[in-house]
């Protein structure tokens, strides 16, 4: 049993305080809202959805069980909802075979990123690519997480993520490329 730092505010959330309610609010919106940026990609969308989930955490608080923390069990909220919006607008995550051989490839570019860079790049990735790797780097579930919250294999988790990983390293060498043939005339 885990135990919450924040536990006497739900406890009076489970009462229907509306001021609780909005204190623990307070303390989370912006990283739930983040998380769902990172994976729907549209501000507006990510609004909504954060807003939703807190609705649906503060009706289903009852089966809290105090097992994670209110934190985690409400940013699975926040990604499963987030991942519903995703599937509504159709997206598919690509299915892998399990004979499909997965390995993590090295690679030689030591080049470096600025997080404004990395940001930017994972931002234009495709939503299947987008999610995967915010759900793992940003988010840290790990493959047996991943491949639980979006219904897939865990070989097909993996392949994905060496996918999209690779597509984002090639994305961001592309535009440094990019940017280092713009003569300036200053």
């Amino acid at each position: 049993m885990y135990i919450n730092i924040h536990q006497p505010l739900i406890d009076k959330c489970l009462q229907n305080d509306k001021e609780a309610q909005f204190r623990i609010y307070k303390l989370y919106y912006k990283s739930m809202y983040n998380t769902s940026l990172r994976i729907v990609n549209h501000t507006d969308e990510a609004e909504d959805i954060m807003q939703e989930a807190f609705l649906t955490a503060f009706h289903k608080l009852g089966s809290y069980k105090n097992e994670v923390s209110f934190g985690v069990w409400l940013k699975r909220i926040v990604v499963n909802r987030s991942l519903d919006y995703l599937r509504k607008r159709s997206v598919e995550f690509e299915a892998a075979h399990s004979d499909l051989q997965v390995f993590e490839e090295e690679s030689n570019d030591e080049t470096e990123y600025t997080v404004e860079e990395v940001k930017n790049t994972i931002s234009q990735l495709s939503d299947g690519y987008r999610t995967i790797l915010s759900l793992i780097l940003l988010e840290g579930y790990d493959h047996e997480e991943v491949s639980e919250i979006l219904g897939v294999s865990n070989v097909t988790s993996r392949t994905q993520f060496c996918r999209a990983k690779r597509h984002l390293r090639d994305l961001l060498i592309e535009k440094r490329t990019i940017k280092m043939k713009i003569p300036y005339y200053g």
